[in-house]
């Protein structure tokens, strides 16, 4: 999934971009969600969940960021479904999983090549919850070494239960510190000191507020 694919498919003719769903196309990412369904139980029965995972990112990740023009190609729609499926079998076959092939074929068959991007996300987020797995993000201002990566991920570990599979990215206006983004969630360094110093705030007035009634309750049973 990584050799060259460039000037090896007709490009359209107008300028076209291709379609990504956005955060309120719920209509669109309840379609992937079920197309990723449909190719994590073909690739649970041919044990292949990994590779086609895999082979999926690098399209996606690699082929796409390298000849941008595939994308705009399969995405378009004045391309017609014929010549969009003759791209396919000629730049994938032998170069790909079998279920990818035909899985690219079969989303062509129903225009829903647009949707790749988001199915690829839900297969990957569907077959993580199936390895028990969370990916994790780390940002920071400079490189982080491979040991300090591998003490977030134990820490990460005996937290969440699950297997982190950590990446660092360098972000070099965070002028020092971390962010760890898991999914959803973004835990900031400077956020984390600011709720433990209220924490530690709050347990000492709590604790001050028992020894107090303590006394006062000692005095009481005095007189």
């Amino acid at each position: 999934m990584t050799e060259e694919h460039q000037h090896t498919y007709p490009k359209p003719q107008v300028a076209d971009r291709p379609v990504y769903p956005t955060v309120l196309d719920i209509r669109g990412q309840q379609i992937a969600r079920v197309y990723a369904e449909a190719l994590l139980r073909a690739a649970r029965a041919q044990q292949a969940e990994e590779q086609v995972l895999e082979e999926l990112d690098s399209l996606v990740d690699d082929v796409f960021t390298s000849a941008p023009e595939l994308e705009l190609f399969l995405t378009s729609g004045i391309i017609s479904r014929r010549r969009k499926a003759e791209t396919i079998s000629r730049l994938f076959t032998g170069r790909a999983h079998p279920l990818v092939l035909n899985f690219l074929l079969v989303l062509n068959d129903h225009d829903r090549l647009p949707l790749l991007r988001t199915i690829v996300r839900a297969y990957r987020q569907l077959r993580d919850r199936e390895a028990r797995r969370v990916r994790v993000e780390v940002q920071s201002a400079v490189p982080l070494g491979e040991a300090y990566l591998e003490r977030i991920a134990g820490q990460l570990r005996d937290i969440f239960r699950l297997e982190p599979l950590v990446t660092n990215r360098v972000e070099p206006e965070l002028l020092g510190g971390l962010v760890v983004r898991i999914g959803d969630w973004v835990f900031d360094g400077s956020v984390r000191s600011r709720l433990s110093k209220l924490e530690k705030e709050l347990l000492a007035r709590a604790s001050y507020a028992i020894q107090t009634q303590r006394d006062r309750f000692c005095s009481a049973s005095g007189d």
